[in-house]
């Protein structure tokens, strides 16, 4: 839901949809797909198989035992965002905006003091590609809401952990189902 509304918001020159071996990916491809047909914006799917290194629900393997919650990945963040500025410098573009929000801070890597970090570490790198976070301080329904993206086109989000096809019972299916009854849409 927060990549489809930066999406939807923002209308940026690429949008980089990256299977690192989630449980989801498929699921979470088709949505990008669709909405990056809809908006007609240039769609690249990156494929990196990181499923050796996952935890918990997104890998179907049990959490480490200190992971905060059960869908945590190991140095996810870290890892999408190096993927992204990395395909970014092909495509010759000078910026990664990620759709981190207020709800992410139960993570170590969805709070403002690890973007930071990690803008610094990009800016050192070859092509110092900056790193945007311009959701950070909105809760998914007040950035849903400032984007304005219809009901029909948000109602594309991929929000399960655990299967390409909505659960409907993890934290991912909760959380969605939530935000759309929080934006007006019932008990989507």
């Amino acid at each position: 839901m927060d990549s489809i509304a930066l999406a939807w918001e923002l209308r940026p020159h690429l949008c980089i949809t990256i299977d690192y071996g989630q449980r989801a990916a498929q699921g979470e491809i088709r949505a990008s797909s669709a909405v990056c047909d809809e908006l007609k914006l240039k769609h690249r799917i990156l494929k990196i198989d990181c499923s050796p290194l996952g935890s918990g629900d997104m890998s179907g393997t049990p959490p480490l035992d200190l992971a905060p919650v059960s869908e945590w990945w190991p140095f996810r963040n870290q890892l999408l965002i190096t993927f992204a500025a990395a395909a970014a410098l092909q495509e010759k573009v000078s910026e990664v905006v990620i759709g981190t929000v207020a709800n992410d801070h139960s993570h170590a890597d969805g709070r403002a003091d690890f973007f930071k970090a990690m803008r610094a570490l990009l800016s050192q790198q070859e092509g110092q590609i900056a790193l945007e976070t311009p959701a950070i301080g909105k809760t998914t329904v007040e950035l849903c809401q400032r984007a304005q993206v219809p009901f029909r086109v948000l109602a594309w989000a991929h929000s399960c952990h655990v299967s390409p096809v909505a659960c409907g019972r993890c934290r991912g299916c909760n959380k969605h189902r939530e935000c759309m009854r929080d934006l007006g849409h019932g008990d989507y």
